[in-house]
């Protein structure tokens, strides 16, 4: 792999490539073309190549990818082998949703520990994980090696309880609360806004019923 920064809308293709492999896989398809990753990716052959470029050379002119192997050499490189010990902060229903997704720890992401500030949920236990304080936040980050926090908190809080992770040394963060967070650059902080998407699903519906 080159040092050069990745842009992240290649790392997201990656992960997208990865899911279309498995569906390869899982039809008995053993070997693909870039023309058929781009196809269901919505994309070009040219954009697929490129992206794999990035991190050294695969399959061969004229025979595709090898799909098993390109799936492993994706999984790889978005550090898919590894176990990643994850921190919830925020019991709710989103939160809850998050912590009961399946996908989540099929893909090493586990999440060990749930934070929330309603005295009714602290030490309530979901599985084999207990839901803490946020008094205990930055202790239970430090000592439990946290890799990865997801924030589903309201906007009202959210920064500030994101400057608190951040004190408490963990660098990467996933945010679900519906606001605009600033974090140094040290820290990888991302964010899903669902409001974001019904809106840009709005404006095109918009558009169609105007034409």
């Amino acid at each position: 792999m080159t040092d050069k920064r990745i842009p992240d809308s290649t790392v997201r293709r990656l992960s997208l490539y990865l899911r279309f492999l498995g569906e390869f896989e899982a039809s008995g398809v053993e070997t693909v073309s870039s023309e058929a990753l781009a196809e269901r990716g919505g994309t070009t052959a040219a954009q697929v190549r490129k992206d794999l470029s990035h991190f050294g050379s695969f399959g061969k002119r004229g025979l595709g990818y090898s799909v098993g192997a390109l799936a492993r050499e994706l999984r790889h490189i978005l550090g898919l082998g590894r176990h990643w010990n994850v921190a919830l902060i925020g019991a709710g229903r989103i939160g809850m949703a998050l912590f009961e997704y399946g996908p989540f720890r099929r893909r090493g992401f586990h999440i060990s520990t749930v934070f929330d500030n309603d005295p009714e949920k602290v030490g309530q236990a979901r599985g084999d994980v207990t839901i803490h304080g946020m008094e205990e936040l930055a202790e239970r980050l430090k000592e439990g090696h946290i890799d990865l926090v997801i924030l589903a908190v309201p906007a009202t809080v959210a920064q500030d309880v994101l400057d608190d992770v951040v004190r408490a040394g963990v660098t990467a963060v996933l945010n679900y609360a519906p606001t605009q967070l600033r974090a140094p650059e040290h820290v990888a902080l991302r964010s899903v806004s669902m409001l974001l998407e019904l809106e840009a699903l709005s404006y095109a519906l918009s558009r169609q019923r105007s034409a």
